[in-house]
């Protein structure tokens, strides 16, 4: 398990800096179910299970241990936090959002995650071709965190990418589901930037 706070050194996970490493990040991982059951799919690749809940954190750890996950890192951070002042620069090549607080009333809007200013970092740690898997069962989030992405122009949305990972739930969904609720999945793929020329 490890914690970040501003003393952390990201260099404790030398995946990140490496560009053959398949790195994901399951952000909001909760008790750490989505991640180890895509762990033991693909054990080529490293998954960051990253929750601001030592709770959460700490059966993520044990669950991890248990089935003997050795490619499940824990990591006890807030989320943005986490996004955009430890991840390197193109270090992952898919980062996971699943069913993350929608805050429905108006005046706690700003407490969402996914803002403009959000996309923009989850870009930046994406590598080339990496992407951005979202999922909700509030529609008006759903539909705000999909315009959104359109408007950014740097990303294209591909759900058909979901296909390996379709029938992985976190114990959210699990939740949802079996209160009879329909939990959406989006996946969005990284987009170069364009830059204008000057003219000159």
């Amino acid at each position: 398990m490890l914690f970040y706070d501003d003393s952390y050194r990201n260099s404790e996970i030398p995946e990140l800096y490496r560009h053959d490493a398949e790195v994901e990040l399951d952000l909001g991982c909760g008790n750490g179910r989505f991640s180890e059951e895509a762990a033991a799919r693909f054990p080529q690749r490293t998954f960051l299970a990253a929750d601001i809940m030592m709770g959460r954190i700490r059966k993520c750890t044990n669950r991890a241990r248990r089935a003997g996950h050795a490619n499940v890192i824990p990591i006890r951070a807030e989320a943005r936090l986490l996004v955009t002042t430890f991840l390197p620069d193109t270090s992952l090549n898919r980062i996971h959002i699943l069913c993350p607080d929608p805050w429905p009333k108006a005046r706690h809007r700003h407490h969402r995650l996914i803002c403009s200013e959000f996309i923009g970092q989850i870009h930046r740690v994406l590598k080339d071709d990496g992407e951005f898997h979202f999922s909700s069962d509030d529609q008006p989030y759903l539909e705000t965190v999909i315009h959104l992405l359109d408007i950014s122009g740097l990303f294209k949305r591909d759900d058909s990418r979901l296909a390996e990972i379709s029938d992985i739930k976190t114990d959210f969904e699990r939740r949802w589901l079996d209160k009879g609720k329909k939990v959406t999945h989006c996946l969005w793929v990284k987009q170069p930037l364009h830059f204008s020329g000057s003219g000159h």
